[in-house]
């Protein structure tokens, strides 16, 4: 088959090595991978299919250890950190996989058994759709961390089979269509067909005879997990990320309707349960797109805390005294910004309508497992919630959300008497428009964590100082800061290869790479002259590599050796890409003034704005369209496009 490296592929006789670390026994792994777990036709070994089987035989790695972590785990039942969020941009896999597992010189060498080069199929995998910006970097950079620091550490997500969109760049601007990361398979996630939770929604509350209350009826769905293996650097340990997919039972399918004719109807909950898990940030203009966001957001938070219990029963029976009271002891569940919110009521429910226990027990349990991390001081990031919506998909959970309120003012008025004037700030309920009374869930994560944490120290003292300057008062002690910081592994050592070999070379060690600290030790040689030629050699090499994939990318040619000007980021108002653009128009302005002697002296510049605008985003999208044609100028323009490119 033309270009499908067959031939070589036969030359390499499979043979399974789940560990193989030396590259012939690597290389027949994954011909193992390519003949026995097959997802294309037996005659092709294209870059795609040698992808995907050299994805499988690193898996076979990671299950290794993701098995030998989970029984240690089990054995020695510690405390367990619980990572809910919303997004987590992972990026590509592979390189991280190896590089982690010290394994990527030898994996180098099995795939040019087949005749290829390893970055040549890092190039053939798709980043998984499951994040969008910072707070979804941070995510998974925490998990990079706590795998690589050996803490026992669990991240829950939404399978996403769409993501925030693919985005497509023509002369209107940014267009938007469905990404297609999983339009074939990923090859690192593994379904856990026994991992399978009830999730409901609507229905109503009944009061049974003996006082408690019971969540009934409405439409219920299964939450069924897949697991991702997040391996640590260096280390044995491996954990998971758990995303959870929506499904409806063949009970759900109305075979009679089917065969009536009425194919939509027969299968609405199925229907309704593709689009839990459809799309990250679903547009929430209408009605129907808030509803589906707080479905979401449910979703994950029930999914996930039913799993946490489980595992916490699961292990309480080892145990001598097997007390709820221990729960907090176990597990710590930690809210990435507001979307989690619903974890505290939806925890309350669970300790007190499935576990029995009363209010004062439940809430003293969640108080103590859950911390919040607060990702932005704008007051229209801040989530609010219509009571009205809230009340009608979870009636329970407004009933409780409703109690929490009323408790905290009451104990705001009883001790704290100085601050009765800032209850109505305070208060998690809203209801001062009541047309529209909403719930404030950063008020609602505040009042109901034992920790509040901000990404920077600028952050954080912005948080303490102004936006919940209120609730320092009353509990001076709950906020700290947690500075966002990046792994040092993808980004600098994996990434990064020739400059990683400098630092390695001059501070003669390479644990930089997980004590960042070491780096230090450059300073003795800021002024030597050999170093600064290996780091500009390295940059420059960093540098052509670039403008090769610009090239490639966008068909727009640009000079190494110019001052590369770079912003990537989501595409806000707020992150000031016009001021940028702005800025490039300006340049452009004063290099048409200026005499060709003028010109010579002027530092050849490369602008390049990168980043996705919400699909709604009108403004956002403009500044798109205002990049586009700024280029399409600058880049066109003989005169100036030597000096200038964007």
């Amino acid at each position: 088959m033309p270009g499908s490296n067959c031939a070589a592929a036969d030359k390499v006789k499979p043979a399974a090595s789940p560990a193989a670390d030396k590259p012939a026994e690597i290389a027949g792994n994954i011909s193992y991978h390519a003949q026995y777990s097959p997802h294309f036709s037996p005659l092709a070994f294209g870059p795609e299919e040698a992808f995907y089987a050299t994805a499988e035989s690193v898996r076979d790695h990671l299950i290794e250890r993701w098995n030998d972590t989970y029984v240690h785990f089990h054995k020695t039942d510690p405390k367990q950190t619980y990572y809910l969020s919303m997004e987590y941009l992972q990026g590509r896999a592979l390189t991280n996989a190896v590089g982690n597992l010290g394994i990527t010189g030898a994996y180098a060498e099995a795939v040019k058994k087949f005749g290829y080069e390893l970055e040549a199929l890092v190039g053939q995998e798709k980043d998984a759709a499951l994040g969008n910006g910072g707070l979804g970097r941070l995510a998974s950079c925490f998990l990079d961390s706590m795998a690589t620091l050996n803490l026992p550490a669990w991240g829950y997500g939404l399978r996403y089979r769409y993501g925030l969109f693919k985005q497509r760049i023509t002369k209107e601007g940014q267009e938007e269509i469905a990404e297609d990361w999983l339009d074939k398979f990923s090859p690192w996630e593994i379904p856990r067909h026994d991992v399978v939770f009830p999730v409901r929604f609507f229905g109503h509350v009944e009061i049974l005879p003996d006082g408690s209350r019971k969540w009934v009826g409405g439409e219920v769905l299964k939450a069924l997990a897949y697991d991702v293996p997040i391996p640590g650097y260096k280390t044995k340990n491996a954990i998971s990320l758990r995303l959870w997919e929506a499904k409806a039972t063949a009970e759900d399918f109305n075979l009679f309707q089917f065969n009536d004719g009425q194919y939509e109807s027969s299968a609405q909950l199925h229907a309704r349960a593709e689009q839990i898990c459809a799309v990250l940030y679903p547009g929430d203009a209408t009605e129907e797109g808030k509803l589906l966001r707080l479905k979401q957001q449910f979703f994950l938070c029930s999914a996930s805390l039913q799993d946490m219990i489980a595992r916490f029963k699961e292990r309480k029976a080892d145990r001598v005294s097997g007390k709820w009271s221990e729960f907090p002891s176990k597990v710590a569940v930690q809210l990435n910004d507001t979307h989690p919110t619903l974890a505290i009521p939806e925890l309350m429910r669970l300790l007190m309508d499935e576990e029995g226990l009363g209010w004062d027990e439940a809430w003293d349990i969640t108080y103590r497992t859950v911390s919040y991390t607060n990702h932005t001081v704008l007051p229209e990031a801040l989530e609010k919630w219509s009571q009205i919506v809230m009340r009608k998909l979870l009636p329970r959970h407004m009933e409780i959300i409703e109690e929490i309120d009323k408790r905290f003012r009451e104990m705001v008025i009883s001790k704290h008497k100085e601050m009765e004037g800032k209850i109505d700030s305070m208060k998690v309920l809203d209801g001062s428009n009541p047309q529209k009374p909403v719930v404030r869930m950063a008020n609602l994560c505040v009042v109901s964590s034992h920790t509040v944490n901000g990404v920077a120290e600028l952050h954080s003292n912005i948080l303490k100082q102004e936006l919940f300057a209120d609730y320092v008062s009353i509990w001076p002690n709950k906020f700290q800061n947690k500075t966002n910081g990046i792994t040092p592994r993808r980004w600098l050592k994996f990434c990064n290869p020739e400059l990683s070999e400098i630092i390695t070379k001059w501070i003669k060690t390479d644990q930089w790479t997980s004590d960042l600290d070491l780096l230090t030790g450059l300073r003795k040689f800021a002024d030597d002259e050999k170093l600064h030629a290996e780091w500009a050699a390295a940059k420059l090499a960093c540098k052509k590599r670039l403008a090769k994939h610009v090239l490639d990318a966008t068909g727009v040619t640009i000079d190494p050796t110019s001052l590369f000007d770079i912003q990537i980021k989501r595409i806000h108002e707020y992150k000031r890409q016009l001021l940028n653009i702005l800025g490039a128009v300006y340049r452009y302005k004063k290099l048409k003034e200026m005499s060709a002697e003028e010109k010579q002296k002027v530092t050849p510049r490369t602008v390049m704005i990168g980043g996705k605008a919400f699909a709604t985003y009108t403004n956002a999208k403009r500044i798109v369209k205002l990049v586009n044609d700024v280029g399409a100028v600058v880049n066109n323009d003989p005169e100036v496009n030597k000096y200038l490119k964007v």
